[in-house]
C-alpha cells in the first residue's frame, strides 16, 4: 500500500507561496547543493507524485534539457521525467509524459493510487494538500523550513489542521531543517 507524503519548503513563518499562488524570493532562491542534492533523492525514490495544476506548470520546467545545467540539475530533470505523475485540474486539457490528468473525483483516484502503488506518493501544491488532509488521505508531513520570512501568502497548512507526531527531523544542506510528521 501506498503512503502519501506532502514535502515542501516554506518560510520560518510557514508559508510556502505567495498570495497569487506565485512562489516569491526568497523562497524561489535555489537551495544549496545538498538541499537541491536532497529533492533530488527524495523525487528519485518516490513511486509517484500527485501535483496540483500551478506546481505541475511550474515543475514542467524540467521536462526540457537547459544547456547552463550542471550535473544537480540534470540528474533532478532525470527523476522528475521517469516519475508517474497524476495532475489534479479541471482547466488543464492535457498533460506531459508519464502523466495523467484528474479532472474528477480525486478522493477516488487517490485511494486508487494508495491502493494500488507500493511505496511513497509525493504531494505537491499546498491547495491540492489542503484538500487530500480535509480528506484524510495524506500520511506524513515533511516540512522544510528556510530562513525567510514572507509575513503573509498560502500556508503549508490550510483548512484542516491534521493532528500529528514527530517523527524524525534533521538539517538539509547549510540552511534548512525537515520535521517529518505523520498522521495519528
Amino acid at each position: 500500500m501506498g503512503k502519501l507524503i506532502f514535502a515542501m519548503a516554506q518560510s520560518l513563518d510557514g508559508y510556502v507561496a505567495a498570495v497569487d499562488g506565485a512562489l516569491e524570493p526568497p523562497l524561489h532562491a535555489p537551495p544549496d547543493d545538498a538541499l537541491f542534492r536532497h529533492f533530488t533523492d527524495l523525487e528519485s525514490r518516490l513511486a509517484a507524485g500527485v501535483y496540483g495544476r500551478r506546481i505541475y506548470e511550474t515543475m514542467r520546467y524540467w521536462d526540457e534539457d537547459q544547456p547552463d545545467w550542471d550535473t544537480l540539475r540534470r540528474d533532478f530533470a532525470s527523476a522528475w521525467r521517469a516519475q508517474r505523475k497524476w495532475v489534479v485540474s479541471t482547466t488543464l486539457k492535457s498533460v506531459g509524459p508519464h502523466a495523467t490528468l484528474v479532472d474528477r473525483d480525486i478522493e477516488a483516484c487517490v485511494r486508487n493510487l494508495k491502493s494500488e502503488i507500493h511505496g511513497d506518493i509525493g504531494v505537491a501544491g499546498p491547495e491540492l494538500a489542503a484538500s487530500l488532509t480535509r480528506l484524510g488521505l495524506i500520511d506524513e508531513y515533511h516540512l522544510y523550513f528556510r530562513p525567510f520570512v514572507l509575513g503573509e501568502g498560502k500556508p503549508y497548512f490550510a483548512g484542516t489542521r491534521p493532528s500529528l507526531r514527530l517523527i524524525g527531523s534533521d538539517r538539509v544542506g547549510e540552511d534548512a531543517v525537515r520535521l517529518r510528521y505523520e498522521r495519528v
